[in-house]
């Protein structure tokens, strides 16, 4: 018995398990955005690597084959060397022994975690070899895709193998880690991602804030309204706020002459729309109808607000602000732990700031604080809210304008 040799092959299975269980964490943690990039760049390495990939099933297989096939041979023959240097009785149970421990420490746990650590960079060192062994068990692999195939038919799922909209986000998120994309682009495509499920209701700005005009009213009344407001459309209605008949607009109005005016000269049909329709379905609606402006009804027909194309834009790029807007921001962190937020910010993303995930159905931070209260709020109100500590600062009639939250220690809450 050749004592060198024997040990020498066992040093070598050794190794090719680790090998095996390196390149099995590789292939199943590497990150495909980056894979793909260095693939688009010319690296044949990460080429190769994808098309591996492409081949998991058949890659796995392999990957499994040659791990048992140097498992079982080093453990054969460490059973030989151990009956050679203690006897025949305990050497077997020695050498198991044994070897479990080595193969566990250095075939399996270290490779596996060294792996995980630079899993790219691992995937593209074991690929060309990994290939070859495919090539080579190119027979087992077969037969082993046939029964895999014959036990899916017979366990089929129902469940169809779609890629879920929480699943794309984290890869967006993954992208803007590894720096493959910026901030800015990670917003915007999380942005056009949400953007299917948002209702008129929740960017709609509220009738109490809109501000129109009764049909009777005289040229000077409208040029007011426009000056003071920076409004490119105005609605006019009849009566009353829910009875909005029509609208007009501002390239409209100053091309009509002072003396000769007449409203309803430049007066447009208005479009109307339901508060929970979807943002993107109304969207459509305004590039078929070739309109920009819509007012917001409830399930009783009466006026809750209106919606603009400016309001669907800013939901996928953030605001937007022109030369005669006022800027102001909704939600301020003045301190680590102090925010003064509007009374018209969107609750969801109020929540989202502090991440809390709560079903609220109010839409505005007004909304909800009456909410909570039962009762309409005054300006000193306080309350407390998950690990915050919520006051009213300021009051608009009976509407809050903006509140102060204070972001509560994690001892204080426990």
């Amino acid at each position: 018995m050749n004592e060198p040799l024997l040990i020498g092959i066992v040093v070598v299975c050794l190794l090719f398990s680790a090998y095996f269980s390196a390149a099995e964490t590789a292939f199943s943690t590497f990150n495909k955005i980056k894979m793909k990039n260095l693939a688009d760049k010319g690296n044949k390495s990460a080429k190769l690597v994808l098309n591996i990939e492409e081949k998991y099933d058949t890659m796995l297989s392999t990957i499994l084959i040659g791990n048992n096939i140097v498992n079982i041979l080093s453990a054969s023959l460490s059973t030989i060397l151990f009956i050679g240097w203690i006897d025949d009785k305990s050497g077997p149970t020695v050498s198991t022994a044994v070897m479990t421990i080595i193969v566990l420490i250095f075939g399996e746990i270290t490779p596996k975690t060294l792996a995980k650590q630079i899993p790219d960079k691992f995937a593209m060192f074991a690929a060309p070899f990994l290939k070859l062994l495919m090539i080579v068990f190119f027979i087992f692999t077969f037969i082993f895709k046939k029964w895999q195939d014959l036990i899916s038919k017979l366990v089929k799922s129902k469940d169809e193998d779609v890629v879920t909209e929480e699943e794309i986000l984290t890869l967006v998120e993954e992208a803007a880690e590894d720096g493959s994309i910026n901030e800015t682009e990670s917003e915007l495509i999380k942005s056009a991602i949400e953007f299917g499920d948002l209702e008129v209701i929740d960017i709609f700005t509220p009738r109490v804030d809109i501000v129109a005009l009764p049909k009777d009213s005289t040229y000077e009344d409208i040029d007011k309204a426009f000056s003071g407001n920076a409004f490119s459309r105005l609605p006019i209605y009849d009566d009353d706020i829910d009875h909005i008949v029509g609208i007009i607009y501002y390239k409209d109005f100053y091309q009509a002459e002072e003396e000769n005016f007449k409203l309803e000269n430049i007066i447009k049909q208005p479009m109307f729309v339901m508060k929970h329709k979807l943002v993107n379905e109304l969207l459509k609606e305004f590039q078929t109808q070739k309109q920009h402006f819509a007012v917001v009804a409830d399930e009783f027909g009466s006026v809750a607000g209106i919606v603009t194309m400016e309001d669907i834009l800013e939901e996928i790029v953030g605001e937007i602000w022109d030369e005669y807007d006022e800027i102001f921001e909704e939600i301020k962190q003045v301190s680590e732990t102090v925010y003064i937020i509007s009374g018209k910010a969107n609750v969801d993303k109020v929540l989202e700031v502090f991440d809390i995930e709560k079903d609220i159905e109010p839409v505005t931070v007004n909304g909800w604080i009456a909410e909570e209260l039962k009762t309409l709020p005054t300006r000193g109100t306080k309350l407390r809210f998950e690990h915050l500590n919520i006051e009213v600062i300021k009051m608009k009639g009976r509407r809050i304008d903006s509140i102060k939250v204070t972001v509560l220690p994690k001892e204080i809450i426990e």
